[in-house]
């Protein structure tokens, strides 16, 4: 019985953070996109245009074209993600025919500020829908299709990909060169933000330590980093003799206390240092973690 009421919980949860969601891309396409002549890709993109030639509702013009990609999400998800996505979709749909019509007064009538605001809330919003299983339609469930495919390749980055052809299509019906670039510049914006919800900023450095005092400086990297670290033996190609190589991924923020440490004990110490852009392990990301 606690198993059942736990899942039903979480569901709930997952529902409210869906409908969340959906209501932040309804409402920032509506308030800040739309109305400033910017196509962000994807169907929300395409729907903008179309409304320009037909005037039914961006909304609708959304709901509309997704009904072939979320047969297709059928075929391929199944129905339980399926029902999410056709519920996200709905709410957006309505949420953006909505705030055109009621919130008018709200809008934001600047371009500047519609493509990175905006953008930037299509992306959290965005973000939100896929950390619960589901997506918000259109380009997303080819996204969700090609995640699966290419899964090296970062959601943000298919996104931009995929974008091309929509913005390509905004700038000609538009006829307006700048209302494109601010159409680039919302894709950029939207892909970056979304890697950043759903990835987070783990960026971190990778350091190698070769140093005649490797003990010295272990102990002080573990006492007053508290950061883990392994030694890997070597030996000098040139001089023949055993080294024992400090290797540890560190935290951005901490990378330059870490050199301090080591110039301090050993200015001759000999350092490499690159940057990692994803970790797992304690203090960084699970392995059990779905990749999204």
């Amino acid at each position: 019985m606690k198993i059942g009421k736990s899942k039903t919980t979480k569901r709930i949860a997952e529902y409210g953070l869906i409908t969340l969601g959906a209501i932040l891309y309804g409402a920032a396409t509506a308030l800040m996109i739309d109305p400033n002549n910017i196509a962000p890709g994807g169907l929300t993109g395409l729907a903008i245009v179309l409304n320009r030639i037909v005037n039914i509702g961006t909304g609708l013009w959304f709901m509309i074209m997704n009904i072939p990609i979320l047969i297709i999400a059928i075929w391929k998800f199944g129905i339980r993600f399926t029902v999410s996505t056709i519920y996200c979709t709905a709410v957006i749909s309505w949420v953006t025919d909505l705030c055109t019509k009621y919130l008018s007064g709200f809008i934001v009538r600047d371009t500047f500020l519609g493509a990175t605001f905006g953008s930037a809330i299509l992306a959290v919003a965005i973000g939100f829908v896929f950390k619960c299983h589901a997506t918000t339609g259109g380009t997303d469930v080819i996204i969700k299709l090609l995640r699966i495919k290419y899964p090296h390749i970062k959601t943000g980055m298919l996104y931009l990909l995929t974008d091309v052809v929509i913005l390509m299509i905004a700038g000609f019906v538009f006829g307006d060169f700048k209302a494109s670039l601010y159409s680039f510049m919302s894709v950029m914006v939207t892909s970056y933000c979304l890697d950043l919800v759903l990835y987070g900023r783990d960026e971190a450095k990778l350091i190698y330590i070769i140093s005649d005092k490797p003990d010295i400086i272990t102990s002080r990297l573990l006492e007053e980093l508290d950061i883990g670290a392994t030694h890997v033996f070597a030996k000098g190609a040139y001089s023949g003799e055993d080294k024992k190589v400090i290797m540890c991924a560190i935290k951005k923020r901490l990378s330059p206390l870490a050199e301090d440490i080591v110039r301090d004990e050993d200015p001759n110490a000999f350092m490499i240092i690159s940057s990692a852009s994803e970790i797992y392990g304690e203090g960084y990301k699970s392995y059990f973690d779905e990749r999204i």
